[in-house]
C-alpha cells in the first residue's frame, strides 16, 4: 500500500506551491501537483513575464516620445518586440526553475500531470502519456486557479482574437488592436502595445476604465493614455468579436448607437472563470457556487473535512499575492500552528499601466458610503523631487482616514512606481499607525515615498510642500 501523505496540493501556482512550502516547514509530508507549469499562470504567461515586457515598454516610449525632453536624437530607431519577449520568457524560466529548487529543497514531491478526486483522500494523476498515479493524503489542497473568461458566441482563435494567453507569448505585434476590458491585465497590454506604436482601442462596458479603483484615480489614468493616443471607450457594450480576413471585427454599442470597430487584432480580458470542474468535487459533496467558486471559511477549510481551497478558485480576490496568503494559512491550520484570518478588503492592489495605480481598502466613496466621517490626505508628485528627475510626475497618493480616530481606511495611489510606496501604508494600517505617525517618519530625500509623508501631513492639515 503506498504511503498516505499528509498534504496533496492540486496546482502549482502561487497558491498552491507556496502551501506546499509552508506544509513541509510544518513537518508535513507534501505532494503537489500540476498539469502544466510550476508557478502557474503568474509565474509562466502572467504577472512575471508581463512586468519584462512592461519595463521594455516603458524604455520604447522613452525612445520613441521623450528623445526631445531627454536631449537623443537618431534617425532610424529599430525597436525588436520579438527580443522583449525573448528576455521576458527568459525572466519566466529563471523563476519557474527557482520553484523547482524550492520543492526539491523542501523535500516535496511533484508530480505532473491532470489531477482529480476520486475519493475525499485520494487523488488520481494522469501524465500526459495517460499513466495514472494513485496519491493518498489526509488533507487536499485544491489552487487550480482560474482562466480568461471568454463568452461561447465570440471565437477565440489564438491569432485574430485572442486572450492574455497568446498575446503574453506573440513575437509579432498588430499594426492595430482593441482591447476588450479595461482592467488590470488589458490596461497593462494597452500600455505595453501602445508603447512599441500599435494603434489601440480600449472598450470598456463600465463607465469608467480600471472599474474596480476609485473614479478620481482611473480619470488620471484614461487623461494619461488618451494623451499617449490610446483610444477609450467607456460605457460601451461588446455586441459580437468575429475574426475576419484583415484581422477582428469588434460591434460595440452605448446609448442606443452602435460602431464597428476593425484592427488586426482583438484581445479579450474581461476577467476569470474559476477552474473547478472536472475534479471530482461535485461528487464529493465539495460546495460550489453558482459562479463556479469554490466556498471556503476564514481556515481555508471547504465543508468537507480534510478538503482546503485557496486562490482564485475560490474567487476572495484573484491575485496572486492574495493566494499566496491563502496558501500560508491553509498550511497553517492543516498543521494545527497559529496563524492568522485574512482581511481581503484591505490586501494591496496593483496595476502596472503607465502610470501605475496601487490601492487597498476603502476608496472615498466607499467610506462615505459606510457611514465613516471622512478625512483625506493628498499630494501630488508634480511637487515631489524624484518624480520631476524622472520626468515622471503624473498623478497623486490619497489617504482615505477615519476623522474620529485617525485609522487609516484605505488609499489610491497614481503615478511612478506607486506599486512599491504601498507596503507602508498596509502596514501602517495592519498596526493600526495613524497618518500623524507616517508624518513623523521621517522619509529620505529626495525619493517617490516622499509623496506618502507629505500626504499624511495633508490629512493632519498640515501639508509642508503644497
Amino acid at each position: 500500500m503506498a504511503e498516505i501523505l499528509d498534504v496533496i496540493v492540486i496546482g502549482a501556482g502561487p497558491a498552491g506551491y507556496v502551501a506546499a512550502i509552508r506544509a513541509a516547514q510544518l513537518g508535513q509530508k507534501t505532494a503537489i501537483v500540476d498539469k502544466q507549469w510550476l508557478g502557474g499562470v503568474c509565474l509562466n504567461v502572467g504577472c512575471i513575464p508581463s512586468k519584462a515586457l512592461l519595463k521594455n515598454a516603458e524604455i520604447a516610449h522613452t525612445l520613441r516620445e521623450q528623445g526631445k525632453e531627454f536631449g537623443f536624437s537618431f534617425d532610424n530607431l529599430n525597436l525588436n518586440f520579438g527580443a522583449a519577449v525573448k528576455r521576458s520568457r527568459q525572466v519566466s524560466n529563471r523563476l519557474v526553475k527557482g520553484v523547482e529548487f524550492l520543492m526539491k529543497k523542501n523535500g516535496i514531491a511533484v508530480h505532473m500531470g491532470t489531477a482529480k478526486l476520486t475519493a475525499r483522500d485520494t487523488v488520481a494523476v494522469t501524465d500526459k502519456d495517460g499513466q495514472v498515479t494513485s496519491l493518498q493524503a489526509r488533507n487536499i489542497i485544491i489552487a487550480t486557479g482560474a482562466s480568461a473568461a471568454v463568452p461561447a458566441a465570440w471565437k477565440v482563435d489564438g491569432e485574430k482574437v485572442v486572450t492574455y494567453h497568446e498575446a503574453i507569448l506573440q513575437e509579432k505585434l498588430p499594426k492595430s488592436a482593441v482591447i476588450i476590458g479595461a482592467g488590470a491585465i488589458g490596461m497593462e497590454f494597452a500600455t505595453v502595445w501602445n508603447a512599441y506604436g500599435v494603434e489601440v482601442t480600449i472598450v470598456e462596458m463600465l463607465p469608467h476604465v480600471l472599474p474596480l479603483e476609485d473614479e478620481e484615480a482611473a480619470a488620471e489614468v484614461a487623461k494619461a493614455f488618451t494623451k499617449r493616443g490610446v483610444k477609450i471607450l467607456a460605457g460601451h457594450k461588446v455586441e459580437a468579436v468575429e475574426a475576419t480576413e484583415s484581422g477582428a471585427r469588434v460591434t460595440v454599442s452605448a446609448g442606443g448607437e452602435t460602431k464597428v470597430l476593425e484592427a488586426e487584432q482583438a484581445l479579450v480580458a474581461i476577467g476569470f472563470r474559476p477552474n473547478s470542474k472536472g475534479l471530482g468535487l461535485e461528487e464529493l459533496g465539495v460546495k460550489i457556487n453558482e459562479r463556479g467558486f469554490i466556498e471556503i471559511d476564514e481556515r481555508m477549510a471547504t465543508n468537507i473535512p480534510g478538503i482546503w481551497a485557496i486562490g482564485d478558485v475560490t474567487g476572495k480576490l484573484m491575485l496572486a499575492h492574495v493566494g499566496s496568503a491563502m496558501g500560508i494559512v491553509c498550511a497553517e491550520n492543516i498543521a494545527g500552528h497559529e496563524t492568522v484570518t485574512l482581511d481581503y478588503e484591505m490586501m494591496p492592489r496593483a496595476t502596472y499601466c503607465a502610470p501605475q495605480v496601487a490601492s487597498f481598502g476603502l476608496s472615498e466613496a466607499q467610506a462615505k458610503e459606510r457611514g465613516y466621517q471622512v478625512k483625506v490626505g493628498r499630494f501630488p508628485f508634480q511637487a515631489n523631487g524624484k518624480a520631476l528627475g524622472l520626468g515622471d510626475y503624473a498623478g497623486w497618493v490619497k489617504l482615505v482616514v477615519d476623522e474620529k480616530y485617525g485609522e487609516i481606511l484605505g488609499a489610491t495611489l497614481v503615478g511612478p512606481e506607486v506599486t512599491e510606496l504601498l507596503p507602508e501604508l498596509t502596514l501602517a494600517r495592519m498596526m493600526e499607525l495613524t497618518p500623524a505617525e507616517i508624518a513623523r517618519n521621517v522619509h529620505a530625500h529626495p525619493t517617490l515615498s516622499e509623496v506618502l509623508m507629505e500626504a499624511a501631513h495633508a490629512a493632519e492639515g498640515s501639508a509642508i510642500h503644497i
